[in-house]
């Protein structure tokens, strides 16, 4: 491809994805029976890909075609849902890109999606919709008040072929995974470290990997690397979502023992049974929460694939969240022992003084049979 040859995409589209937390779990079987439309389970198509395990493949159904308001008019993008069972839903919208469209052209569209409001209330209505259709198959239904967005550019087809050393060359992905409209050139530092995760198997493939949207050249049109970066993303709005309900019982757990440590009952009762059996409770939830994500995907081989789900992984920093439930996790562990070795002296008290009203009351009949005679 010549330098001077403008970067012209003949067949592309953006993939906007906003991921909900929607259940404590879904019941994937029940789902697709209480869907009407065909259903589908996720499936890599990619050689080797039955390297990347899915234990239990989320499932996906149309939910047709909706209008979708932008700057330049609206268009008509294509809407699936995907329901995990770790209680995910996401909302999937396929926006198609003109073709012909510039690259600078391109960036203006991925700026105006990265923060549509109205991209956010179609998705926002569309999950409602899901969750009343899907309601006989969920545990604990709720809808968490925030969700995780990740946008994909795919294209398959760019005017004259070019390698993938020739669009990292030509082509200012950084600004476009960025959304950066201005006139002013970025640096040279945050282009290289917007784009440093990046990855080809040909010599005319590519993918970039940013924190919040990613760049596919894939000539083949597989669906897998977007596939993967999705299933990464509801990892981490599921980290996200524990990890707050883990500061909630904290501070719920810090409350209830400051206002209840003076308390004349706890003579007679521990006031912190009901906490204790809240916490234990918490624990169990998160212990099967985190096997339900650890077990969404499992990695079986060092491939091509594995390599960009884990550089997807290291980007949205999955792990630092990781850890940070983790950490919680051992502290609300650690909590739940003190608070169960206090239910347990405040027991052993109780049946202490039980045992001398008995001795006292023997005594008592004691003397009364005496002098009763």
């Amino acid at each position: 491809m010549a330098a001077s040859a403008p970067l012209l995409f003949e067949k592309a589209h953006i993939l906007c994805y906003r991921t909900f937390d929607i259940a404590e779990e879904i019941n994937l079987e029940r789902a697709r029976k209480a869907v009407s439309e065909d259903t589908r389970r996720l499936k890599l198509s990619r050689e080797n890909g039955q390297y990347l395990q899915l234990p239990n493949p989320p499932l996906a159904y149309e939910l047709g075609r909706r209008p979708l308001a932008l700057k330049d008019g609206p268009v008509t993008v294509d809407a699936t849902a995907r329901l995990f069972d770790h209680g995910a839903a996401s909302i999937i919208l396929r926006v198609p890109v003109v073709p012909g469209t510039s690259l600078e052209q391109l960036i203006r569209v991925a700026d105006e999606l990265y923060d549509s409001q109205a991209l956010e209330d179609l998705a926002l209505d569309l999950v409602e919709g899901v969750r009343n259709t899907i309601a006989a198959a969920v545990q604990e239904p709720h809808l968490w008040d925030q969700n995780e967005s990740y946008t994909v550019i795919f294209a398959e087809s760019i005017q004259g072929n070019p390698s993938a050393e020739d669009i990292l060359a030509e082509a200012d992905l950084a600004r476009l995974l960025l959304g950066e409209n201005g006139q002013t050139p970025l640096s040279r530092r945050e282009s290289e470290a917007v784009t440093q995760m990046r990855f080809s198997y040909t010599v005319n493939d590519l993918v970039v990997i940013d924190w919040n949207s990613a760049f596919v050249y894939e000539p083949s049109g597989s669906g897998d690397i977007p596939d993967l970066l999705e299933i990464a993303n509801a990892q981490l709005l599921e980290f996200r979502y524990y990890d707050e309900r883990l500061d909630e019982h904290i501070a719920r757990i810090h409350d209830e023992v400051q206002a209840k440590r003076h308390g004349w009952t706890r003579l007679f009762r521990s006031p912190y049974r009901t906490l204790t059996r809240q916490t234990l409770t918490t624990l169990v939830d998160l212990n099967e929460f985190i096997e339900r994500v650890d077990n969404s995907l499992k990695i079986i081989g060092d491939f091509y694939l594995a390599k960009v789900y884990e550089g997807a992984v290291r980007r949205m920093r999955i792990s630092a969240w990781q850890g940070s439930v983790t950490r919680k996790q051992q502290l609300l562990a650690q909590t739940y022992g003190l608070l169960k070795g206090d239910v347990d002296i405040d027991r052993s008290h109780t049946l202490e003084a039980v045992i001398v009203l008995l001795i006292v009351l023997e005594i008592f009949f004691a003397f009364f049979n005496v002098f009763a005679h």
